[in-house]
């Protein structure tokens, strides 16, 4: 092609360009104009938790997917990915840690050292090790017979148990058993999490008011079912029912070494007291201004002195110093 009908071509493609990325800004919902996240958010004081004015800052955007994130050893984040696990370091730098995860939402690790997952793959849904390469293995994939339905959130305790959520309710794997239905009374469980002392089982109720809370057998099993905190996201804004309180966001959830309870939900990262006392909210939402918010989905602590919070939902990763520390990482 001769050099002068370069810039006509070139001026054309720019304006498709333009297009294209105008068209691509816009949210699935209505058309709506699509909010970049913001750099950082500047945290209230939460007593314990975080000094007022820290920053919480974003560390990685535009990942399409995040989700479940865990801690290694040395401190590092594992952020679940569309179909992959991403590593986010100390210096912040991502990169990819598993290839082909299968679709894994939740993690956790195993005093063995493995990496145990909910995969969420079509057709094949299931509890499984997802590293080591040479200790991959499913662990289960069905309840009596039955394939599992949306699997979603898992905790491990150190038995080697492991709690996980599905549309159809909540489950237990013993080290070395088969898989019950613990909890089959809530329409839509999501996160789960173990406190410090694994004495009690939170569970986030996606359509309720409250936060649940049950007690925690030798065994695993469970009991004595009670509402154990108020969200404070409870109903969507603007709702013609100003009495229907559906859908607060409830996601992930993490606590710390004083058993505080963290929750990601639509108002941000909600934070109580191990009384159930709301102790203050981390302000991670945005997009609210177009009609399109985005909010937290999942959080774990991280860092070396496990005094790190990161954040992660929407294709993001945020990150926020705090007073307070997670809970001593599984060790062989």
């Amino acid at each position: 092609m001769p050099l002068r009908n370069r810039a006509p071509m070139r001026q054309t493609c720019l304006v498709a360009v333009v297009v294209l990325i105008s068209t691509s800004a816009l949210a699935q919902r209505g058309g709506r104009q699509e909010a970049p996240p913001p750099a950082s958010f500047t945290a209230t004081s939460i007593p314990g938790v975080v000094a007022a004015g820290t920053k919480i800052e974003l560390v990685e955007a535009g990942l399409q997917r995040t989700e479940g994130p865990v801690a290694m050893q040395d401190g590092s984040m594992l952020v679940s990915g569309p179909n992959s696990i991403l590593k986010v370091d100390a210096s912040d730098n991502v990169s990819t840690f598993v290839e082909n995860s299968n679709q894994t939402n939740g993690m956790g690790w195993d005093l063995q050292g493995r990496l145990i997952s909910v995969q969420r793959g079509r057709g094949n849904e299931k509890v499984g090790v997802l590293y080591p390469a040479d200790k991959v293995t499913t662990l289960a994939d069905n309840y009596q017979g039955k394939p599992f339905d949306a699997l979603n959130d898992m905790a491990l305790d150190k038995r080697g148990g492991v709690y996980f959520t599905d549309t159809q309710g909540i489950y237990y794997l013993p080290p070395g058993g088969h898989v019950t239905r613990i909890i089959d009374e809530v329409p839509r469980p999501n996160g789960v999490v173990l406190s410090p002392d694994e004495k009690t089982l939170y569970v986030h109720n996606k359509d309720g008011v409250y936060m649940l809370a049950f007690d925690v057998a030798p065994d695993g099993t469970i009991s004595n079912r009670r509402n154990f905190a108020r969200y404070k996201s409870v109903r969507i804004p603007g709702h013609k029912d100003p009495s229907w309180d559906e859908d607060n966001g409830a996601d992930g959830m993490a606590v710390d070494s004083e058993g505080r309870v963290y929750a990601a939900t639509n108002a941000g990262v909600e934070v109580f007291s191990p009384r159930g006392e709301l102790l203050g909210v981390m302000p991670v939402q945005w997009g609210a201004e177009n009609g399109n918010i985005r909010k937290p989905q999942n959080l774990a602590f991280g860092g070396p002195d496990r005094k790190t919070l990161y954040i992660v939902g929407s294709g993001t990763v945020y990150k926020v110093r705090t007073l307070s520390e997670g809970p001593p990482r599984p060790t062989k």
